[in-house]
């Protein structure tokens, strides 16, 4: 039994934050319906990465177990009393439609809390429910650009540099996540629900709390220098370095002893809270030749050895076959119906009474249809009726 166990979310978000925070909860036991259109979520039919699938592709795969599907036509009137029915016995709502999409399908929070008092309603958005940037799209790389982060790495003069995976999109998974968790707990102690309002824009602002203050209250501007520093605010040497055969992370060690490892004489003498920021390219570039001179093995060696932070730099084929990684089971596998043995990240939190278990991989579209309609009272008569319609679909594995 998960923690969330008994627990119902009704998951009516796309593509990844919504998605991929209702598999957090999920995760946790929560009995999670994804409720998508009758031809299947938008994301079924985008392959990630060039990655495809045999009926389900891998970005759908990804982040949507633990969930049964539901596909139902919420412009049809039978679909939509379908989902107002299973609203009733609902705990969470989640949606990341357009602004206004909800209201104008009449599954905005005021609408379906009159039905349930006690329902969390989580609404995502790009830019917020209101404001100037209301109607622009909120896609993952236009809010990093937006945010500020990118001009805090990389080289002067040349173009930002964006992040590695789709940062914003994960971050607003999680803060929706965290705030749905925190309502829930509300209501434990008050018994009412209420609307929890998560937008990418605060998301990804908010977790700069560092940056952002040194920037509003110590009043230093983000300044890229030459070399290509790995943070705009952290002390030289801070990046990824070229060794003999690889590259590897060397992190704001003492100059002194980094000098004694890497035999860089000049950096000898240098003061760490005055050199570091105002000789900056000079000590990255000096490091930079040093550690051309060997292994990346030989170097991380030496320098743990000095108590200097540092590490390797992995490819996925290096993160996945890491001894700490398989000692903290990072990743899950289990059987699919139709995609077979799946290996894919797991829930990060661990709880000693109550662990996160893969129940059932990603469905099918409408894979459940027809089990969470009987379990909100439909008969076989009314569902038979429905399916007719189109109102909704079952799905065949």
């Amino acid at each position: 039994m998960g923690i969330l166990s008994g627990i119902r979310v009704l998951d009516c978000s796309i593509a990844m934050a919504g998605p991929f925070a209702a598999q957090r909860l999920g995760d946790l036991g929560a009995d999670v319906v994804k409720v998508e259109p009758t031809t299947g979520e938008w994301q079924r039919h985008v392959a990630a990465g060039g990655a495809g699938g045999n009926k389900v592709n891998v970005s759908f795969l990804s982040l949507n177990r633990n969930k049964r599907s539901l596909a139902v036509d919420l412009k049809s009137d039978g679909g939509k009393q379908v989902l107002l029915e299973l609203v009733k016995t609902a705990d969470v709502f989640l949606q990341n439609y357009r602004p206004g999409v909800a209201k104008r399908l009449g599954v905005d929070y005021e609408s379906l809390s009159k039905i349930n008092p006690r329902l969390v309603y989580v609404s995502m958005s790009g830019y917020g429910e209101d404001g100037p940037y209301v109607n622009r799209p909120g896609q993952d790389l236009v809010l990093q650009g937006m945010s500020g982060a990118m001009l805090s790495a990389g080289r002067e003069g040349e173009p930002p540099t964006a992040a590695g995976q789709y940062l914003v999109d994960a971050i607003t998974a999680y803060t929706a996540f965290e705030g749905a968790l925190a309502a829930l707990f509300h209501r434990e102690r008050t018994g009412e629900g209420q609307l929890v309002q998560v937008n990418m824009l605060d998301a990804i602002t908010t977790i700069q709390m560092q940056e952002l203050s040194v920037f509003t209250v110590g009043g230093k501007p983000q300044k890229r220098s030459a070399e290509p520093h790995a943070h705009v605010y952290i002390r030289a040497p801070y990046g990824a370095f070229a060794t003999s055969d690889g590259f590897i992370i060397v992190a704001f060690p003492k100059l002194k002893t980094l000098g004694e490892v890497i035999g860089e004489d000049s950096f000898l003498t240098m003061d760490d809270e005055v050199d570091t920021w105002a000789k900056r390219d000079e000590i990255f570039a000096k490091t930079r030749d040093r550690l051309k001179t060997a292994s990346s093995a030989e170097w991380l060696d030496r320098l743990r050895a000095a108590d200097i932070w540092c590490g390797p730099v992995y490819g996925y084929g290096d993160l996945v076959e890491d001894e700490q990684i398989k000692h903290n089971g990072t990743f899950v596998e289990y059987d699919h119906p139709t995609e077979g043995r799946v290996k894919t990240p797991g829930f990060p939190i661990k709880f000693s009474k109550t662990p996160s278990t893969v129940e059932r991989g990603a469905p099918v579209t409408g894979e459940h249809t027809e089990e969470v309609l009987k379990e909100a009272g439909f008969d076989d008569a009314a569902i038979a009726s429905l399916v007719a319609a189109g109102a909704v679909a079952k799905g065949d594995i």
